[in-house]
């Protein structure tokens, strides 16, 4: 059995997280899902290779293997919601974004099948976040965990309209210093190419929330992207090597603001 999940560990207190860029499913899982699910709609597409440059400039990543339809590694696996009164979808989803079924009549994953998944899948991505967190603390005192997102510009499921271009989620202030939350949003919000706003519709996922613990020196931030900057939102989901350079440029600015922020609270 392969790794679940793919790690490179970096020089810099900062470690970027990337829990929906996994495309695998297993062919005994795949053998039970509709159609819908075939091209992976809802993957948060060419994010690793949208931010390839953060590993130049030191930083840790991680990323699975796995789809998200196999279990989501950014939902809370004691059954929380993140979004209480809204429609959200859950640590294993049974629909996708566009509300079409995920398995067959019959074949959805029962309650021990989904412990099965979360010792296969889940645990070992957040015991190794947990890990990487802890040596991060130990070597700089402080550790910054960016949370890297996309979603299609436009999901009715969740929002009406078109998403802003760029959403900054700090689990509404509590996961990151306000100080670091607010230059790396002044960041976004100085482009005039793109629309930003923070902690609006998507305020942070369960990676954002649990680890972010900013007493500790624990930072954590989520930022969502709008796939339509970066790439084609219809299969088969090319990326747009100029766009995502234009975007790229900013990326990379956000990324110097939580380096930074990180450097200079280090030890």
């Amino acid at each position: 059995m392969s790794d679940p999940v793919i790690f490179q560990q970096g020089d810099t207190p900062l470690l970027v997280s990337f829990p929906h860029d996994g495309t695998d499913i297993p062919p005994e899982i795949e053998a039970r899902m509709t159609d819908a699910v075939l091209a992976r709609p809802d993957t948060d597409w060419h994010v690793a290779r949208l931010y390839e440059f953060v590993a130049e400039l030191g930083a840790s990543t991680l990323r699975p293997r796995s789809s998200r339809y196999v279990v989501d590694l950014n939902r809370d696996p004691s059954g929380n919601v993140l979004y209480p009164g809204a429609d959200n979808t859950g640590l294993v989803p049974t629909t996708t974004f566009d509300q079409q079924p995920i398995y067959r009549p019959g074949c959805e994953p029962d309650a021990n099948e989904i412990a099965a998944r979360i010792e296969r899948w889940f645990s070992p991505y957040h015991a190794k976040l947990e890990r990487e967190i802890e040596r991060l603390l130990a070597r700089h005192g402080i550790a910054v965990v960016f949370d890297a997102h996309s979603i299609r510009s436009q999901v009715p499921r969740f929002f009406d309209g078109v998403l802003p271009d760029l959403n900054l989620g700090t689990a509404s202030g509590t996961s990151a210093d306000d100080a670091l939350a607010s230059r790396a949003f002044n960041v976004l919000a100085s482009s005039r190419e793109y629309s930003a706003v923070r902690d609006a519709r998507f305020k942070g996922g369960f990676i954002t929330r649990h680890y972010g613990e900013p007493a500790r020196g624990v930072h954590a931030l989520q930022l969502e992207l709008s796939q339509k900057n970066y790439m084609h939102e219809t299969p088969p989901y090319d990326f747009d090597e100029p766009r995502a350079n234009a975007l790229r440029s900013l990326l990379r600015r956000f990324v110097g603001e939580l380096l930074e922020f990180a450097r200079q609270g280090s030890r």
